[in-house]
């Protein structure tokens, strides 16, 4: 397993393995997915960040609970049942048909019975989970690199999330677009979502976007791209794209119409989590700024162990 705090992860080196864990996340996420009361913004779909992996936290079973953990240092899913049953699928090269036939024999050995859509969401083209034996790579060395950062962003995201007052998400991991996420909201509305992504329903888009968001988060990568940090606001403000951000090397794509931060970047910078902060910050008040957000009300300083925050008087 590697030391380096931030390991190198360059998308080629591992782009079979990264495909096949990302479905392999898909199919335990629609498991989390069927049970769990729905959450504003979706956030009941979303997995959490481990010292080990990736966990779905307790799903509803009736009077029992279950939780379904990705073991990406010992590779291995485990299946943990609230009246001490469980269940261990080992993590090796397989397709993702077969996962997923493990995942649910599994399941089934636990009196567990739940049914999934078959087909991947934001993936265009995909092939139904069932039928999937095309993607059936798994590199330990590359997913044992790809926690490591899971856990080194997680703890710089919780931290910037402890800068605001206001309605902020958790810092969860989005199996559908496979991304660790944290998301500010300035309190308004939002204009109508008519953006569309594979696999997934016009509604639930809609309701993802209901308000106004700032954005930020880690993505491993894909169609060639290497990892990068990446903020976006929705919706865009007039000059949030001409914004000067922090550190130099991000910029603004106009493709993907987010600032981005390559992985690279802040993985080699001599202080990576301040170099991730301040991007963190200043593409928040990018959003906040151009979007004339009530800073003086949302905004606070970045939490400390063991203090509480000042009490809030009128004047």
């Amino acid at each position: 397993m590697s030391q380096d705090p931030w390991p190198e992860l360059p998308y080629a080196a591992w782009s079979d393995t990264c495909t096949t864990l990302h479905l392999w996340t898909q199919i335990v996420g629609k498991i989390r997915l069927a049970r769990a009361p729905w959450l504003n913004h979706g956030w009941q779909v979303a997995l959490y960040v481990t010292p080990s992996g990736l966990t779905t936290s307790p799903i509803p079973d009736g009077d029992r609970t279950f939780e379904l953990r990705f073991d990406l240092l010992q590779h291995h899913l485990d299946i943990e049942v609230s009246d001490a049953q469980n269940r261990r699928i080992r993590l090796q090269p397989m397709s993702v048909a077969d996962f997923r036939s493990a995942v649910f024999a599994a399941l089934r050995s636990l009196g567990i019975e739940i049914e999934i859509d078959d087909q991947p969401s934001e993936i265009p083209d995909a092939i139904p989970f069932s039928q999937d034996r095309t993607h059936a790579s798994y590199d330990r060395q590359y997913v044992q690199r790809f926690s490591q950062v899971l856990r080194q962003c997680d703890q710089v995201f919780k931290r910037f999330r402890t800068g605001f007052l206001g309605k902020s998400s958790p810092v969860h991991f989005f199996w559908g677009s496979f991304d660790l996420a944290v998301t500010r909201f300035s309190g308004r509305t939002a204009p109508l979502f008519t953006g569309k992504a594979p696999g997934l329903r016009q509604d639930v888009m809609q309701e993802a976007y209901s308000h106004e968001v700032s954005s930020a988060g880690f993505w491993p990568g894909g169609a060639g791209a290497d990892a990068a940090f990446y903020s976006y606001a929705y919706p865009p403000p007039p000059g949030f794209k001409e914004y000067r951000v922090q550190p130099a090397g991000a910029s603004f794509s106009e493709t993907l119409g987010e600032f981005l931060l390559p992985y690279e970047q802040v993985r080699t910078a001599k202080d990576p989590a301040a170099e991730l902060l301040s991007f963190l910050q200043s593409t928040y008040e990018a959003a906040a700024v151009t979007g004339k957000w009530d800073r003086a009300a949302l905004e606070c300083a970045i939490g400390s162990p063991g203090v509480p925050r000042g009490r809030v008087t009128s004047e």
